[in-house]
């Protein structure tokens, strides 16, 4: 028990040596608050131990530097006067006072050498962030609300985006709520998606409907929305089309096939004999017993029905504004349909157990056209998918 105690001692002294020597290397790089944060937690149990104090002293340093460090930064803002530091500078006072409420549950911290607690001069930083979030807020805004003005749609992106932001840190200010609304309507490409056939085939009105029902495929994003059915409201961006070029289905097949199995299987035992027909016997004289097999047959007749389809199409992309096709991508669906059973004459024990299931089936009927068609749907979906995945239709 004392060695395991001893072990244990060892490990978490080899453990808090890597935390501080961390520590010390972040605060070495100009990494404070990443000293902090490994400080803070290094703290966060027995921290009047002896073997935390090289936490408490690194802390107070990283403090310290991290203070002086915003603070001077603080300065430089003010004196440059710059609208674009407006956001930095809230941030800043931001991290000043998230910093000190980090450190403040874990006060007082000893320093046991000096007899003192460690020196963390704390400030009241709530005037400075309620004036510059306000000051944040009134830039957003204003930028935002010109960026709606815009004809671009990458404008009306960084619009929402500036007053997302803006709802973030100052939630209800002003009609932020509705125009960030406005900015996402007038962001959004809308995709209008139909379905074309060039085939002498009359394709099924349901596999169209479920080729073209993107709300089962997950695609839609914030600045995506695809619609298969035309909404007045709405002015569209750029079309979608599956365009159906060719629809080939083999003729109907069964194929016959004929083959014996055989298989040896252990039927008791019998007496071992030699090359002139006696029992053989071991060194005691008892005879020598050996398993006896007997060969199982039967004659399998296989029929196999078979029958495919193979849809070709290509997806055309095209740009509203322009009426120009941006891009074409050819994709080729096949359903197979492949149904096989068995009958036999003799003992069926000859087969594997795995081809036993087909001796319990009979011919069924063959699919008709329109089912086949329908049946590519699937293969046909997830084709269809990846190739929207793969090609946005704005980068």
């Amino acid at each position: 028990m004392k060695k395991i105690t001893l072990l244990f001692s060892i490990l978490f002294l080899a453990l808090s040596s890597c935390g501080v020597k961390s520590t010390q290397s972040m605060l070495s790089d100009g990494n404070y608050d990443g000293a902090i944060d490994r400080a803070v937690e290094g703290l966060r149990t027995k921290k009047d131990s002896k073997g935390k104090q090289d936490y408490v002293y690194l802390l107070e340093e990283a403090f310290a530097k991290a203070k002086d460090r915003d603070l001077r930064s603080l300065d430089l803002m003010a004196k440059e006067a710059n609208p674009a530091n407006i956001e930095r500078v809230y941030n800043t006072y931001m991290q000043l006072n998230n910093r000190q409420e980090k450190i403040r549950p874990l006060l007082p911290l000893q320093l046991m050498k000096q007899g003192k607690n460690a020196y963390f001069p704390f400030d009241n930083y709530s005037s400075q962030i309620v004036s510059s979030k306000n000051a944040l807020s009134k830039y957003l805004y204003e930028n935002a609300s010109a960026l709606l003005k815009s004809k671009n749609k990458l404008d009306f992106r960084k619009a929402y985006d500036d007053f997302a932001y803006l709802e973030s840190i100052n939630p209800g200010y002003k009609n932020t709520k509705k125009l960030m609304d406005e900015a996402l309507f007038k962001g959004t490409d809308f995709v209008d998606v139909y379905a074309k056939n060039e085939t002498n085939m009359v394709i099924p009105k349901q596999l169209q409907n479920d080729l073209l029902d993107f709300s089962t495929y997950g695609l839609n994003d914030k600045w995506t929305v695809y619609h298969s059915v035309r909404q007045k409201s709405v002015v569209y961006d750029y079309s979608l089309i599956l365009n159906f070029r060719e629809i080939f289905i083999s003729p109907e097949q069964i194929k016959e096939k004929e083959f014996i199995k055989e298989r040896q299987v252990k039927d008791g035992v019998r007496t071992l004999l030699d090359g002139r027909g006696k029992p053989v016997k071991d060194s005691l004289g008892r005879e020598i017993k050996v398993d006896n097999y007997r060969t199982l047959r039967a004659n399998i007749y296989e029929f196999r029905q078979f029958k495919s389809c193979q849809v070709t199409a290509k997806v055309d992309y095209v740009d509203l504004k322009t009426n120009q096709l941006m891009q074409s991508f050819p994709v080729t669906s096949e359903f197979i349909f492949d149904y096989v059973y068995a009958t036999y004459k003799g003992d069926k024990s000859a087969c594997e157990d795995s081809y036993m299931t087909y001796f319990n089936k009979r011919a069924v009927p063959f699919p008709n056209n329109e089912q086949m068609v329908y049946d590519t749907g699937e293969d046909l979906k997830a084709k269809l998918k990846d190739i929207i995945v793969r090609n946005r239709f704005r980068g």
